[in-house]
């Protein structure tokens, strides 16, 4: 977030340049301006005093107690919030803890430590935070390093620290026992965005941050209200501070608060508790994602999205079965020598660029994180350069930088001087470059995803299975082939790329398929030079095993996998028409095979996830909302309980499926979401019968 007189220069702008309607242009720049102030995320600005502990300048504040800040931490909030007995004998498989303002981490970490001592303690540890300022990564590492015990869990936290992207950072450890969810940004903004039922999902509140005579703007009544609406039954919370205000606005939103003896020289402060959960809650009832047991679970298909459904489950450690109609994974969409991962990002900080923005962020965590474990695929993070080929891309870009709306760490602006040294060759054009993005080998890494998922909870696997038909009894569903039915199961989850329509119960989700072909060409001299991928109006990877990928062709609505002679004419004539007089096109020898698939695509270009939705059974439930009413509702029926659907990743599967993936298995399991509540909208199997309920079209 800026600071407010960041907001005035830009208000004050707005003002004084409006002189009536032939200004509009210029007052629509300036409201614009005004609104991409108000969701920057700036870093933190702080120094070290003589003690050498963190101060925030903004605020005149240390982070933690001069004296001993571990074991403030240690007190206030652990032991106060009675976390130990509670871990030891907790009614869920998960333990929720929220927080309010980071910091530098040290209360995550100490929580952390503590619950790795824990003896009999099986409640996985899943940790939300919410920072207005994060501090920068080499000041964390800095500040943390004053706690000697904590340091192999600082190393691993400052290892995975996100950049400052405003909205949620899911970060794992201990094969996803530790959970951190890292929310950038205001928590009177970030809060609302969480998707939550009236269930509630937090049962301890760390109510930390600046002192209230320092930070007055964070405690307030909304904030309050705000936390009793997130706590189950039987929530706490912790505060360093007896301010009277602060007692009295968290009583106010429901908690039972007490004064007990302070930290140290501190004489008081408040600890409580909220009896019964509220009844509030912030997701609509057709975009809910209802708990399930997954007792059972089957998956249809064998690609990237499979084997990170595969992966979430076993962390969970939840059996699950694959039925794939090939004879091994990836040889779909994922089947390609070489992927680029990156995001497909926008000027505006769209729902879509959010969830791209964030899949990608944990995607490459992910990754990173199975190749050190040693379930190894080709790969280079060499780097994703966009460049400006034409008018209509170099406008895209021209917005996307004065937008300002994504951190240089994310993406940045180059010349082409820049580009052409980033790339290793003589590039004519400017551009955009990912710094952390590259390439993989897609069908290696669906390998070592699935061997990754199998190391922690067995899976059994069904291959040259081809599923034709899901049957539907009171013990549960069937899939049946030619000659064989297998089940029941609790839960099947669709995720079969072109055929995920085939079924009779989903066959109406309006996927559509387009067919891409990528060809393989063989390096030369210059072209093995190249050090990062390349992306025109198609794209070209850096060389590998002597060879470059180079597409891909857009044939829509088909699901024909079919090789066409033609199609790497296309691709071959696509580049040269950009980089023809270039050394490293120049170079390229001939083209030696290629690859067809289908990206499974659908109007909006995002996924679907979750629950296959019955039409006619959401028409009558939620027939209101075609009178413009959000309320009284009918109950549904949902006749297809325990059936999802997991595809239409497109292009974008290495990048998206991951995250994707994770929000629906942790939804079903009520476990806190990593999505706001309009990504969970933008993917949600009901958002087409919804929208046209809203706009009566139905």
């Amino acid at each position: 977030m800026v600071s407010f007189p960041a907001y005035t220069r830009t208000l004050n702008c707005f003002l004084l340049n409006f002189n009536g309607r032939k200004q509009l242009k210029h007052v629509e720049y300036c409201i614009n301006s005004i609104l991409i102030a108000l969701i920057m995320i700036k870093n933190a600005q702080i120094h070290f005093n003589e003690s050498g502990t963190p101060v925030a300048d903004d605020f005149d504040d240390v982070y933690f107690s001069n004296d001993d800040g571990l074991a403030e931490s240690h007190y206030v909030f652990y032991e106060n919030n009675n976390i130990s007995t509670r871990l030891a004998c907790h009614d869920q498989k998960h333990f929720v803890i929220a927080e309010t303002g980071f910091g530098t981490g040290l209360n995550f970490l100490n929580t952390w430590q503590q619950w790795r001592q824990i003896e009999g303690n099986k409640a996985k540890l899943h940790f939300i935070s919410f920072e207005k300022f994060p501090i920068k990564q080499s000041e964390l590492a800095k500040a943390l390093a004053a706690w000697p015990s904590l340091a192999s869990l600082s190393e691993q936290l400052c290892k995975h620290y996100p950049i400052a992207l405003e909205g949620c950072h899911r970060i794992e450890f201990e094969d996803g026992r530790v959970v951190l969810d890292l929310w950038f940004g205001d928590v009177h903004d970030t809060l609302p965005k969480m998707n939550f039922t009236q269930l509630g999902i937090v049962d301890a509140w760390y109510l930390d941050g600046f002192a209230p005579s320092k930070n007055p703007d964070m405690w307030t009544q909304p904030l309050f209200n705000a936390m009793a609406n997130l706590s189950r039954d039987n929530a706490t919370f912790a505060t360093f501070t007896a301010a009277g205000f602060v007692r009295r606005g968290l009583q106010e939103a429901g908690f039972e608060c007490k004064k007990v003896k302070g930290f140290g020289r501190k004489r008081e402060m408040v600890v409580g508790q909220l009896n019964t959960a509220n009844s509030t809650r912030n997701t609509p009832e057709f975009y809910n994602l209802n708990i399930r047991p997954l007792n059972k679970v089957a998956i249809i298909g064998g690609g990237i999205g499979s084997s990170c459904l595969l992966y979430h489950l076993a962390k969970r450690g939840i059996n699950a079965t694959l039925f794939c109609q090939d004879d091994a994974l990836a040889k779909g969409a994922s089947h390609n020598r070489q992927g680029a991962v990156y995001p497909n990002l926008q000027s505006e900080n769209s729902p879509s660029s959010e969830f791209y923005a964030h899949s990608y962020l944990y995607a490459l965590r992910l990754y990173k994180a199975i190749a050190e474990q040693g379930f190894e695929y080709d790969h280079d993070w060499c780097g994703v350069l966009l460049q400006a080929v034409n008018d209509s891309k170099a406008l895209q870009h021209k917005k996307l930088v004065e937008k300002a709306v994504w951190p240089d760490a994310l993406i940045y602006p180059v010349d082409a001087s820049q580009a052409s040294e980033l790339a290793g060759a003589e590039l004519p054009y400017s551009g955009l470059f990912f710094p952390e993005a590259g390439w993989v080998n897609p069908a290696q890494l669906t390998h070592a995803v699935f061997d990754a998922a199998n190391a922690l909870q067995g899976v059994q696997t069904h291959f040259n299975t081809d599923i034709q038909t899901l049957e539907q009894s009171e013990d549960g569903w069937y899939l049946v082939t030619e000659d064989n039915r297998v089940g029941p199961f609790s839960d099947v989850f669709v995720c079969a790329g072109e055929h995920s329509d085939r079924f009779e119960q989903t066959k109406d989700i309006s996927l559509h398929g387009v067919r891409g072909q990528v060809s393989h060409i063989r390096s030369g001299e210059a072209s093995d030079r190249l050090k990062t991928v390349l992306c025109h109006k198609g794209y070209f990877t850096p060389s590998h095993d002597g060879h470059h990928c180079m597409g891909a062709t857009f044939d829509k609505h088909t699901k024909s996998r079919e090789l066409k002679d033609e199609d790497n004419v296309i691709n071959k004539a696509q580049l040269m028409k950009f980089y023809e007089q270039n050394d490293f096109a120049q170079s390229l020898g001939e083209i030696t095979s290629a690859k067809a698939a289908v990206r499974c695509c659908f109007n909006d270009h995002l996924p679907m996830l979750g629950q296959v939705p019955e039409k006619s059974d959401l028409c009558h439930a939620y027939a209101n909302l075609s009178k413009g009413k959000q309320y009284d509702f009918s109950e549904e029926q949902v006749p297809y309980a325990g059936l999802h659907i997991v595809t239409g990743f497109g292009a974008r599967g290495l990048c998206s499926a991951p995250l994707a993936t994770e929000h629906l298995i942790a939804k079903l399991c009520n476990e806190p979401s990593p999505y706001s509540l309009r990504v969970n909208e933008a993917i949600h199997p009901n958002r087409f019968i919804v929208r046209d309920l809203i706009r009566n079209k139905i």
